[in-house]
């Protein structure tokens, strides 16, 4: 979350002085809403939206009925997390799906906002998670390559591209595309459209064409989350000229203010839908304005950690590894295994950030993905008998290794160190049952039905059932 990096070291700061306190005063309160007003100021949120959060904060933070398991401190950060939470949607915002298929969505945005890639890695997630079988139209006619681009990501994700050539109208490759979809089965119609480097007349009046050809179920705006103030501007306009249904904001991971996120839904009135977290197909998040605001002020994100780790995690698997574990038969291919699941989950960074209270400890910690590599390649250039029995590599073989991996021995015997480490703790942890898995409850998504506004739908796991999954695989 680089994005929200700078407010949530301000905001956290602020609050930690708070919390310290056993009584606050009006004039405690003052003292860090000016801070507050400054932090988001600063994050390039809209100032008429600072003014009006502020003064809402503060207003209940004076009025308040401090709750007894709470103390003032605490309470002001409540109210803090409700109010940020209200000013993003409160709730997620869904795709309007519809009964009968398809259901069209329209993608539009300016040039460079990231809407070809979106369009792409929404279908896959769609696909992925809610087993679709999504069509992307491929109707940027003007851009150079938007259409081969457009192919090539459905050929990296498998699905289907329509495409007409640059010769034939937007409109009428639009209008066909959602033909073909109803002909061959496709439920869901993700349509690129064009952009420009600005907004004009030209552009306007092909997407309103568009959208009276097809009538989409939903226009999703994509803006791109660095370009602060501009892209509140760019959602205004498209929502008067288009009425849009939704945001996506790409770049979300990027080193910005991400004043976009917290401003376009106060000032649009639309809701965002998605989020994109990276560059990599599968970095497309549905927004939830809860879990949002939670990583903003440091208390994690934990129901996205176990739905990341749901989505990958086999409950089988993480009782054999819970019992390799505990009879210390963990083994360098199962050590092996974990670092490719957490790389696929997002990495060890990404997945500790969610964790509440590590988030900004971790924040700096520099995590070289060319060193993960290395540890791969050693573990790969030892034979299946010296990755099931470590203790019989000698000096030999770590020269044999080291030579294989393109590392020196000292990397070697630092990793295996590190491995019998690893192992230890994992089974001391085991051991007290602090990572024994407990069945989880598998979301309903199979037929659309998933959990609704951030909740955790019916999961009640202890975060040691978590952890034990997130190590296993």
């Amino acid at each position: 979350m680089a994005v929200f990096s700078s407010l949530a070291d301000k905001l956290q700061e602020t609050f930690k002085k708070l919390t310290g306190k056993g009584k606050l005063t009006e004039s405690d309160i003052n003292e860090a809403m000016r801070t507050v007003r400054m932090a988001l100021l600063e994050a390039d949120v809209s100032y008429k939206v600072v003014k009006d959060f502020v003064a809402t904060v503060k207003e209940r933070a004076l009025g308040a009925d401090i709750l007894g398991s709470l103390t003032p401190g605490q309470q002001v950060i409540k109210i803090v997390q409700e109010e940020l939470t209200a000013l993003m949607g409160s709730e997620q915002a869904r795709i309007n799906m519809q009964t009968k298929p398809p259901t069209i969505v329209m993608m539009a945005g300016l040039q460079g906002s990231g809407k070809t890639t979106s369009a792409a890695k929404l279908a896959q997630l769609f696909k992925k998670q809610h087993h679709k079988r999504p069509l992307l139209v491929a109707g940027d006619i003007y851009r150079p390559a938007a259409i081969k681009q457009l192919e090539v990501l459905g050929e990296q994700t498998g699905i289907p591209v329509f495409s007409l050539g640059d010769k034939v109208s937007p409109v009428e490759i639009a209008r066909q595309g959602v033909e073909h979809a109803m002909a061959n089965g496709n439920d869901l119609v993700l349509i690129d459209t064009a952009g420009r480097l600005h907004i004009d007349e030209a552009l306007m009046q092909e997407l309103k064409d568009i959208k009276a050809t097809v009538e989409p179920h939903e226009i999703l705006l994509v803006v791109d989350a660095m370009a602060g103030q501009d892209a509140v501007k760019v959602a205004e306009t498209f929502n008067a000229e288009l009425e849009i249904d939704g945001l996506v904001l790409t770049k979300m991971d990027g080193d910005t203010r991400g004043g976009a996120a917290l401003s376009a839904k106060a000032v649009t009135g639309k809701p965002i839908k998605f989020v994109g977290m990276g560059e990599k197909l599968d970095a497309m998040e549905p927004f939830y304005p809860d879990r949002m605001a939670s990583r903003i002020l440091g208390m994690g994100d934990v129901l996205t950690l176990i739905e990341k780790v749901q989505a990958e995690v086999d409950d089988q698997k993480a009782k054999e590894l819970e019992d390799k574990m505990r009879t210390s038969t963990f083994t360098l291919d199962d050590f092996l295994d974990q670092m490719a699941q957490l790389r696929k989950m997002g990495g060890m960074k990404d997945m500790l950030a969610m964790i509440p209270g590590i988030g900004k400890q971790i924040r700096d910690l520099e995590i070289d993905e060319r060193e993960i590599g290395k540890v791969e390649a050693i573990v790969l250039s030892m034979t299946p008998a010296e990755r099931q029995n470590p203790s019989i590599l000698n000096a030999s073989r770590k020269q044999r290794v080291a030579r294989g991996s393109g590392v020196q021995v000292q990397q070697v015997n630092r990793l295996l160190k590190q491995f019998e480490d690893t192992k230890k703790m994992m089974k001391k942890l085991t051991d007290s049952g602090m990572l024994k898995p407990e069945r989880i409850h598998k979301p309903r998504n199979k037929k659309g039905k998933g959990k609704k506004g951030g909740k955790s739908g019916g999961n009640r796991n202890s975060m040691g059932s978590m952890f034990s999954k997130l190590l296993g695989r």
